[in-house]
């Protein structure tokens, strides 16, 4: 069941009063919200604006939700958020931030768009947050300009919008036009903003009182155990990985990544088999797969188009390899979340394929497995 959400723009868990000149001064923030957006996202990102309240004589933030789907809007979590259509003021020397995950990838409203793009005209800075990228992009706004999303839609926003020099990293920061790849990433880049507007002393007490430490530089990597439990992958295997994923489309045989990393193959394939748990091929065809999944559900393009954007020579390897990985056909992944489906899945993570692994392994040497496999080995 739904559950129903107030949030009060810039005035939760305040108890201090401002002067009518602080009052004045406080910086003004708009989160716009379109359906299935992330929550998490949101809330974390206004509790570091709370807390600078907080920690201030007088509150300096306040802040709007707005949505041209309201009064109410569902996030993904299933709960329902007050957000009321935004009004037509100048947001000059603002900040939006525009929040869009699940089903951003086609979100069109024309209104939506040329509401951005007037804000942008009227001076507001916009920021971009996790899918918000494909409405800012839609408004013409990203054209020509470093961004970011999740690392997961990186390779579908790109088919979409090749005009836009796309980087894995936390967030971009540029004078009207920033960009946030999400979740936690949000509460790095509030920091850092309230770091410029108040001081890095007072951001680095809000971390303190978020228990959120270290505070990450934009340019931080956005993922880093890649399904190794909590731990951080060598240098070797980081900069193999980083290899494969640009060479998707035209995949690097082993020897060719060992020799641009300087390493003997061998060394390669043991580093991998120890900091990941199963070879280089089978990491490649994995990536390769969950790189056609995206495309699958972010783009227009046909299965036999993906197939060969995702590096496989014929569409009939590509079907088998994907049916055996995710048990479905390619075609049953063009929505990544279907109407009639309750929540989202997303069954290719890598710790799932290692578990595979491990099962036929174990299979292979007539013993039990570790875990039940989850989704087959390739």
């Amino acid at each position: 069941m739904s559950k129903n959400l107030t949030i009060q723009g810039g005035q939760a868990a305040q108890t201090k009063e401002a002067s009518s000149a602080s009052a004045g001064a406080r910086k003004k923030v708009t989160f716009l919200v379109v359906p299935r957006f992330n929550m998490s996202t949101l809330i974390t990102m206004i509790e570091t604006m709370r807390i600078a309240n907080y920690l201030s004589p007088a509150p300096v933030y306040s802040w709007d939700i707005v949505s041209f789907e309201g009064p109410e809007i569902s996030a993904s979590n299933g709960l329902k958020l007050s957000a009321p259509l935004p009004d037509d003021r100048s947001r000059r020397d603002e900040i939006v931030f525009v929040m869009a995950s699940w089903g951003g990838e086609l979100y069109k409203n024309r209104d939506v768009l040329a509401w951005i793009r007037r804000q942008s005209r009227a001076g507001a800075r916009i920021c971009a947050v996790e899918l918000g990228c494909y409405l800012v992009a839609r408004a013409g706004l990203l054209e020509g300009k470093r961004a970011t999303t999740h690392w997961s839609w990186v390779g579908g926003f790109q088919e979409q919008f090749d005009e836009v020099a796309l980087v894995e990293q936390l967030f971009t920061l540029d004078e009207r036009v920033m960009t946030c790849a999400g979740g936690l990433a949000g509460v790095d880049l509030m920091l850092k903003l309230i770091g410029d507007d108040l001081g890095e002393r007072l951001a680095g007490e809000i971390a303190d009182q978020m228990l959120h430490h270290p505070i990450r530089p934009a340019n931080a990597p956005q993922r880093r155990t890649m399904g190794r439990g909590l731990e951080t992958l060598v240098p070797m295997v980081r900069a193999a990985i980083n290899l494969i994923e640009k060479h998707i489309a035209e995949p690097l045989s082993v020897p060719e990544i060992a020799a641009s990393l300087g390493v003997s193959q061998r060394q390669l394939e043991r580093q991998f088999k120890h900091n990941i748990g199963c070879t280089v091929v089978q990491f490649c065809l994995l990536l390769r797969l969950q790189h056609a999944r995206v495309l699958l559900i972010a783009t227009d393009l046909s299965v036999r188009d993906i197939a060969t954007a995702s590096g496989f020579n014929t569409l009939s390897h590509f079907a088998f390899s994907f049916g055996k990985c995710f048990g479905r056909r390619p075609s049953d992944y063009r929505q990544a979340w279907p109407e009639k489906d309750a929540t989202p899945s997303w069954p290719g993570t890598l710790s799932k394929f290692l578990e595979g692994l491990e099962a036929r392994h174990a299979a292979r040497q007539g013993r039990a497995a570790p875990r039940a496999p989850t989704m087959g080995g390739v």
